[in-house]
C-alpha cells in the first residue's frame, strides 16, 4: 500500500499515461514469480488512465518485486548541509560534493545496481557517485553555443536564412509549450514506480516530454533522483532506439541542459559514431549540431560526419555546405583531405549564398584554420562586398577574419570599410571593434575613417574589455603606428585595463606581453606593468606554455628595457633564458632571413665594394628585434674597419690600413651619366617609385632619429635590407617593430642606412657596376 499513500500524497487528479507494465498470471504457472509481462497499447492510454489506478492498487500481488519505500524526502530538496538518511538495511554513502540529491537517492542503491549487468561496466562507471555530475574530472571541454562573445550576436542566425535548415539543426531560440511542474514530477513517479518494465518508445517518450520543462524548472528536475534513473534506463535502451528516437533524445537532453560535461553522454557520443554509417545525411549533421548545442567537444563523431559528407560534396544544397562549414569550424578542425573538395564545392555555391551564410562560411574556415587558395578566399570576398548593406554586424567580423588569416589584400572590401566602419562602430562590443582593428593591422592597412571610427568607441568601452580585447586593441594600432587623434585617452584607458585585469595575466600572461610590446613600438612604458611581466613568477609562467614561444616576447621586452629605460631597477630576464632565445631567434633566421635573395646579394656586392669581406657582417645587432642586417665600420676618416677591431678615436693611432686602401676604397667611379641612369630607374612593383637622395645616406630614417656623427667620430652603420612587409600597404610608413628597431639602432650607436625594397629590389635586375654605385652612395654619400 506504500505506493498507494504515495500517490495520494501527490494528490493529482489525472495521471500522464505511458506505457504500463501488468503481470498477469499464465495458465500453468506454478507460483508467483513466474509471468509475463504486458504492455497496454498507447492508443488505450487515454481511456486507461483512471481505471489503471485502481487495477494496481487492487492487486498487490503484482508488485511483489518492486518494493518503493515511501520516502518523502526524495520528492523535495533537503534543507541546506542536511543528508537523508540512508533507507534500513542499506548502506550509507558518502555525501557527493557536486549536489545533495545524491546523497539521499533510495534508488541509486538498491535498483540502479540491479538494472545494470556485470558486463556492463562502462555504464557502472559512468552512473557511479563520483561521476554523476561535473568536476574537474570531466574530459570533454565545453563551449557555450547560444552567443559568440566576439560579436555578442548569435553566430547560428544564418540558420534562420532558409527553411531547409530545419532538418540540419535545432532551433535553440524554438520551445515546445511548456510542461506543468505537477505533470513533470508525476512523470518522474512513474519513472520509479515502472522502473525497468519501461520500454525504449516508453523512456524516449519520458525525455522527450521531459524536454518541454520550463527553464525553472530543469535544475529541480536534473537533480532529482528518479531523473538520474530514467537516464539510466535510457542508457540501457540505447542501443534499442531507432535514429529518430535517438535525435530526439538527444534534443531533450538540450533543452534540459544537461552538463556537457555529464559522463552518460559519452555512452550517446559513443551510439553516433556506431551509427555513423547508416544514418541519413540529414540526420549526421543533425546529431553533430545537437552536439554542438550540448557544448561538447566529439572529434572523433564529427571526423567521421566529415568522411562521410565529404564523399557527396557534389550532391549538398547551399544550406548543407554551410551547415557542414559551420560544424567544422566548431569543431576547430577539418581534415586536409576535404580541404580541396569543399574548396571546389564553396566555388559552386558562393552565388547562391546570403550575407549570413557568407558570415557562416568564413567564420568556419577561420576557426578550423582551413587555407583555402587567393582566389577561393577572393571569392568570398567578393560575394561579401556585393552582400555588404544587408550583412549583419556578426557576418561583416567574421569575413574580415578570415580575411586576417588568409592575409588576403581584398581592395574591394577594405575601402568599403571606410563607410560601412564608422556607421556600425556605435552598435559593436569592444570585441568585434577589436576584430576590426586587428584586420586592419594583419593586412597593414591604415585607414583614417576606419581607425578612428573604432578608437573613438574604446574608451567608454576599456572598463568591459577583457584582457584579450584590451591587448590586442593596442597591438592592433600601436603595430601600424597609428595614435588616433580624435581619442586622446586611447592609450591611456587600455593601459589602465591592463592593470584592472592583472590576475587574469596568471593564466594568460600572453596578453600582458602582447599589449606591453605594443605600448614599447610607440615609446611608452608603464614600469609596473613591465616589471610584472619580468618578474621571476611571471617569466617562469610565460615558460610554462612553450608552444606561445613567449620566450621571444620576453627577450623583445627586456632588451627594450635595457637600451630605453637606462635608470631601470626592476628585475630583468635572467641570462640563461636571453642566450636561449637569441639562439632560437638565429636558428630562425639562418632558415628563413639569411636566405632572402636580396640580403644575400647585397653581402656580397657589399664585400666587394669595401675589398674584403671582412669588412661586413651580417648579424642580429639588435636580437631582440628579431631580424638581420649588415653590419660596416666606418673609421673618423670615413673608410671602412675592418669588423672585430675597435674603432680608433684618431686616424694616427688606429690600425694600420692595407697598403693601397686610399686609392682602392673609392670603389666604383660615379659618372654624371650614371647617377641620371640610377635616379630615372623605376620599379616594376605596385607601389611608385621615387628617386633616392643619394645626398642622404639614410633614406627612410625615422623623424626625429639623431643625425649621423660628425666628421671625425668613429661610425657604425647598420645596413638593413628591409621588405614591403615592413611598411603599411602602400605607405612609406614603418610598422611598428620596425620603428621601434630604428629608434633602438640610434640609441646603441649606430646609424641606419636603409635598402628599401622599391630601390633594391629592380635594381637586382641590373648590371653588377650600378648596383655597386648605388651602395656607394648608401655607405660613403654621393660624390662632391
Amino acid at each position: 500500500m506504500a505506493w498507494y499513500v504515495l500517490c495520494r500524497r501527490l494528490a493529482v487528479p489525472r495521471r500522464p499515461r505511458l506505457p504500463v507494465v501488468l503481470w498477469t498470471r499464465e495458465d500453468g504457472d506454478t507460483g508467483p514469480g513466474q509471468r509475463r509481462r504486458k504492455s497496454a497499447p498507447r492508443e488505450q492510454e487515454e481511456e486507461d488512465e483512471e481505471e489503471e489506478e485502481g487495477e494496481l492498487v487492487g492487486r498487490p500481488s503484482a508488485w511483489l518485486e518492486y518494493r518503493v519505500p515511501y520516502c518523502p524526502s526524495a520528492y523535495h530538496l533537503p534543507s541546506p548541509g542536511r543528508a537523508p538518511s540512508p533507507a534500513a538495511g542499506e548502506p550509507a554513502e558518502e555525501p557527493d560534493p557536486q549536489g545533495a540529491w545524491q546523497g539521499g537517492n533510495p534508488y541509486s542503491v538498491s535498483c540502479s545496481r540491479r538494472l545494470s549487468s556485470s558486463q556492463n561496466t562502462l555504464l557502472d562507471l559512468a552512473f557511479s557517485p563520483a561521476r554523476a555530475g561535473l568536476g574537474p574530472q570531466q574530459s570533454a571541454p565545453a563551449r557555450a553555443p547560444e552567443l559568440d562573445y566576439d560579436s555578442l550576436e548569435d553566430p547560428r542566425a544564418f540558420q534562420s536564412s532558409r527553411p531547409e535548415y530545419r532538418q540540419l539543426c535545432h532551433d535553440l531560440a524554438e520551445r515546445p509549450p511548456p510542461l506543468a511542474a505537477q505533470r513533470a514530477f508525476l512523470l518522474l513517479h512513474r519513472v520509479a514506480v515502472l522502473k525497468g518494465g519501461l520500454q525504449p518508445d516508453g523512456v524516449a517518450a519520458l525525455l522527450a516530454e521531459l524536454g518541454r520543462l520550463p527553464p525553472e524548472l530543469q535544475a529541480p528536475v536534473r537533480g532529482d533522483p528518479r531523473f538520474s534513473m530514467l537516464c539510466r534506463l535510457a542508457a540501457e535502451s540505447l542501443p534499442r532506439f531507432s535514429d529518430a528516437q535517438l535525435l530526439d533524445v538527444l534534443r531533450a537532453f538540450v533543452r534540459l541542459g544537461l552538463p556537457p560535461g555529464h559522463s552518460m553522454l559519452a555512452l550517446y557520443e559513443a551510439e553516433c559514431r556506431r551509427r555513423a554509417c547508416q544514418l541519413r545525411r540529414a540526420d549526421l549533421l543533425l546529431a553533430a549540431d545537437l552536439w554542438r548545442c550540448l557544448g561538447r567537444s566529439v572529434p572523433q563523431f564529427l571526423e567521421q560526419v566529415c568522411s562521410r559528407v565529404g564523399h557527396c560534396l557534389p550532391e549538398l544544397g547551399s544550406h548543407e555546405l554551410v551547415q557542414l562549414l559551420y560544424l567544422i569550424g566548431e569543431g576547430r578542425r577539418a581534415p586536409a583531405d576535404l580541404l580541396p573538395r569543399l574548396e571546389g564545392a564553396l566555388l559552386r555555391c558562393a552565388e547562391q549564398l546570403g550575407p549570413e551564410e557568407v558570415g557562416a562560411v568564413s567564420l568556419g574556415l577561420f576557426k578550423s584554420q582551413s587555407a583555402l587558395s587567393q582566389g577561393a578566399v577572393c571569392r568570398l570576398a567578393d560575394r561579401a562586398l556585393e552582400l555588404l548593406p544587408d550583412m549583419s554586424n556578426a557576418a561583416l567580423v567574421s569575413v574580415l577574419k578570415l580575411l586576417r588569416f588568409s592575409h588576403l589584400y581584398h581592395k574591394g572590401l577594405l575601402s568599403a570599410l571606410a563607410a560601412e566602419v564608422p556607421r556600425r562602430a556605435p552598435a559593436l562590443g569592444a570585441p568585434a571593434l577589436m576584430h576590426v582593428a586587428l584586420a586592419c593591422s594583419s593586412l597593414r592597412f591604415v585607414d583614417e575613417r576606419v581607425l578612428e571610427a573604432v578608437a573613438a568607441e574604446v574608451p567608454a568601452l576599456a572598463p568591459h574589455c577583457r584582457s584579450k580585447d584590451a591587448a590586442k586593441l593596442l597591438w592592433a594600432f600601436c603595430s601600424l603606428g597609428y595614435q588616433p587623434s580624435n581619442a586622446p585617452a586611447f592609450l591611456c584607458s587600455l593601459t589602465q585595463q591592463l592593470r584592472a585585469r592583472a590576475p587574469e595575466f596568471e593564466r594568460y600572461p600572453e596578453h600582458l606581453l602582447t599589449g606591453l610590446l605594443a605600448l614599447a613600438f610607440v615609446g611608452r612604458f608603464p614600469r609596473d606593468l613591465l616589471g610584472l611581466a619580468l618578474s621571476p613568477r611571471l617569466v617562469r609562467r610565460a615558460a610554462e606554455v612553450p608552444h606561445l614561444e613567449l620566450l621571444n616576447d620576453l627577450l623583445t621586452l627586456d632588451g627594450t628595457v635595457g637600451l630605453e629605460l637606462p635608470d631601470w631597477d626592476g628585475p630583468r630576464l635572467p641570462a640563461e633564458l636571453r642566450q636561449e632565445a637569441v639562439r632560437r631567434l638565429w636558428d630562425f633566421a639562418q632558415k628563413n632571413q639569411l636566405q632572402r635573395p636580396e640580403l644575400r646579394e647585397a653581402e656580397a656586392l657589399m664585400g666587394e665594394l669595401l675589398q674584403g669581406a671582412h669588412f661586413v657582417r651580417r648579424r642580429m645587432i639588435l636580437p631582440h628585434t628579431r631580424s638581420v642586417d649588415l653590419e660596416v665600420h666606418l673609421d673618423p676618416a670615413g673608410r671602412p674597419a675592418p669588423l672585430g677591431t675597435p674603432l680608433p678615436q684618431d686616424p694616427s693611432g688606429g690600425r694600420p690600413l692595407p697598403r693601397g686602401w686610399e686609392e682602392d676604397s673609392a670603389g666604383v667611379p660615379i659618372t654624371d651619366g650614371l647617377l641620371a641612369q640610377l635616379l630615372d630607374t623605376s620599379p616594376t612593383g605596385a607601389q611608385e617609385r621615387q628617386a633616392p637622395d643619394l645626398a642622404d645616406g639614410t633614406l627612410g630614417f625615422p623623424t626625429g632619429a639623431p643625425p649621423p656623427p660628425p666628421p671625425g667620430a668613429p661610425c657604425k652603420l647598420a645596413v638593413q635590407v628591409s621588405s614591403r612587409n615592413h611598411y603599411c600597404y602602400s605607405s612609406r610608413l614603418l610598422l611598428g617593430l620596425h620603428a621601434m628597431k630604428r629608434r633602438q639602432l640610434a640609441l646603441a650607436g649606430y646609424r641606419a642606412v636603409e635598402l628599401p625594397p622599391w630601390e633594391w629590389l629592380p635594381l637586382l635586375r641590373r648590371s653588377r657596376t650600378e648596383k655597386l654605385a648605388y651602395l656607394h652612395c648608401k655607405v660613403f654619400g654621393a660624390p662632391e
